[in-house]
């Protein structure tokens, strides 16, 4: 299991990003079986707010020693250009826990409106630790539905797919969450699906999530 290679790349720079020309936003997700912590930042760089540069950095821990070997840590900063309201694309330079470094450039696209957003962003990629290329390709959809000026109920959900020398499964998940917002705090239920490897060996948590943006 120790050889199992795993490489999770851009998400969540989507969403939020096309939601607001700068801010910060913190989750904790904890379940049964593993915590994770996100955070994303993004801040126009000109006037015009066509240059962005978002930040992400995440830690993913196990509880159980056995799984112990999932453990990761991300860090990845990416410069866009917003091409259109619906395009975008950005080179970054992304470090992870299992992969080491890699550079990418990635495409974006976003459909929205005021309740509904999806965003598609694939990637390439390549890996120094592997000397190899590698194509990903991360799915996001938000649904919001308010109930009052404060509160309002939120499903998000998250999708990726990662595949060394686009030919051979590296690393996959699904992510789900569905709570509450009141006055910019989010809390609910949440879900995770990991897949990792060419085999891929499976692991599922369920928990609870908070999520706060500045």
């Amino acid at each position: 299991m120790k050889k199992i290679r795993i490489i999770s790349g851009v998400f969540i720079l989507g969403l939020a990003s096309t939601l607001q020309a700068q801010f910060t936003q913190l989750e904790l997700f904890s379940g049964f079986d593993k915590t994770d912590f996100t955070l994303l930042s993004s801040y126009s760089i000109n006037d015009s707010n066509t240059l962005s540069i978002a930040t992400l950095a995440f830690f993913q821990k196990f509880r159980e020693k056995e799984n112990q070997i999932f453990d990761e840590v991300g860090v990845q900063p990416t410069l866009f250009w917003n091409a259109s309201k619906t395009i975008a694309i950005g080179p970054s330079l992304y470090y992870n826990s299992f992969g080491g470094f890699s550079e990418r450039l990635s495409a974006k696209f976003t459909l929205k409106n005021s309740r509904a957003l999806l965003v598609v962003i694939p990637t390439v990629a390549y890996s120094e630790k592997k000397d190899a290329s590698l194509a990903e390709v991360f799915a996001q959809f938000q649904l919001q539905t308010p109930l009052s000026e404060r509160i309002s109920l939120w499903l998000n959900g998250q999708f990726l797919t990662v595949w060394d020398t686009f030919k051979t499964h590296s690393r996959s998940f699904q992510q789900l969450r569905l709570g509450a917002s009141y006055k910019g705090h989010q809390l609910g239920l949440g879900s995770d699906f990991d897949q990792y490897g060419t085999n891929p060996i499976t692991q599922s948590n369920f928990g609870l999530y908070y999520r706060k943006t500045f």
